[in-house]
């Protein structure tokens, strides 16, 4: 079990032996990572850390999941993505959003939308609606 780093939450502990594992090809690209259960033993603790650690993976490219099959190490972990840009700004709820949140049209919405690049490359935009709670 790795040496316990303070001031640092234990899933990125974790996040972060598990990438070095990854980068120094103790686990090779495309290989799957030790399940949840394997995991929780060997560093002493519940399956939430773990799968918090995992998503930390996930989320700078080292990882990626797929449902039924397992946590595979990333074969794209040399160009992990940027830091992702996001903004927000509020938007009139147009006819598609206003039936999905069930107000009315020009109902004022929250729109946050994130960009994820590596280097130059636009991989994904992800945006996200919200009902504005703005008080009369």
């Amino acid at each position: 079990m790795p040496t316990p780093q303070y001031g640092q939450p234990r899933y990125r502990v974790i996040a972060d032996e598990l990438r070095e594992r990854i980068e120094t090809g103790a686990i090779p690209p495309g290989a799957l990572l030790p399940a949840e259960s394997v995991l929780t033993a060997e560093f002493r603790v519940a399956r939430g850390t773990v799968r918090k650690a995992i998503a930390v993976l996930r989320d700078d490219g080292f990882a990626a999941t797929e449902h039924g099959r397992g946590t595979y190490a990333s074969p794209q972990m040399q160009n992990p993505p940027d830091k992702p840009e996001a903004s927000q700004r509020e938007i009139p709820a147009d006819a598609r959003l206003a039936k999905l949140f069930q107000v009315e049209i020009g109902t004022t919405l929250i729109e946050r939308e994130k960009v994820i690049r590596r280097g130059e490359h636009v991989e994904a935009v992800v945006r996200a609606y919200h009902v504005c709670n703005a008080s009369p």
